[in-house]
């Protein structure tokens, strides 16, 4: 089974190519200003200049206005378009380019409205309250495992760390795994050295 690791909150290039030489497949960049990873525009462009072609660009969101969105997705040349807010599934659609939902589970009624989003995959979570993401709390992965049954590329995110990878990928088995506190060493800057621990313990969970 592969899973795709995803390097979420990057705000700098040594972070960046650090993620990369480690061995990650995806980098967020996040651009909701009230985040303490978030990056501006011309900082994620000139960022994303400096990856290898393979590296999947993502543009991660929270309710951002039409004309933010396509402006970002052509600087930064996204990938991907990650939608953290109370976007709808046609908001979602509009662009153009591959997009995800983000849901913040807290317990089964969460997922209700899970199946109305025909996005290219889905991203699980943690709830918590007044924070879209980066909460870096778990949730319970059972609800996680029933998801992934449903047929679509499906993210597992929050709270996961070097320690704990191993075993949510065994329980999941997510198409993706997307971390950002559980391998930083402040808010916004990563430790390189939980970045290689994670990306090592999901390739051998991974087999």
């Amino acid at each position: 089974m592969s899973v795709i690791v995803k390097i979420c909150g990057i705000t700098n290039l040594p972070d960046a190519l650090a993620a990369v030489e480690a061995g990650a497949n995806a980098l967020g960049f996040v651009f909701w200003e009230r985040s303490p990873r978030s990056v501006s525009v011309a900082t994620a462009a000139a960022i994303a200049r400096e990856l290898p072609a393979h590296i999947i660009k993502v543009g991660v969101f929270v309710d951002a206005p039409e004309d933010q969105v396509s402006n970002a997705a052509k600087a930064c040349s996204l990938n991907l378009l990650q939608f953290h807010g109370n976007e709808s599934p046609a908001d979602c659609l509009r662009f153009g380019v591959m997009s995800m939902k983000a849901f913040r589970v807290r317990d089964a009624e969460s997922l209700g409205e899970v199946r109305s989003f025909a996005t290219d995959a889905w991203l699980l979570d943690a709830y918590a309250p007044g924070q879209p993401g980066g909460t870096g709390a778990c949730f319970n992965w059972a609800l996680a495992q029933e998801v992934a049954r449903w047929g679509r590329p499906v993210f597992l995110a929050g709270g996961l760390t070097p320690e704990n990878v191993a075993g949510a990928i065994r329980q999941v088995q997510p198409y993706g795994v997307d971390v950002s506190s559980g391998v930083e060493a402040s808010p916004g800057r990563k430790d390189h050295g939980r970045l290689l621990a994670f990306i090592q313990a999901t390739r051998i969970a991974a087999g």
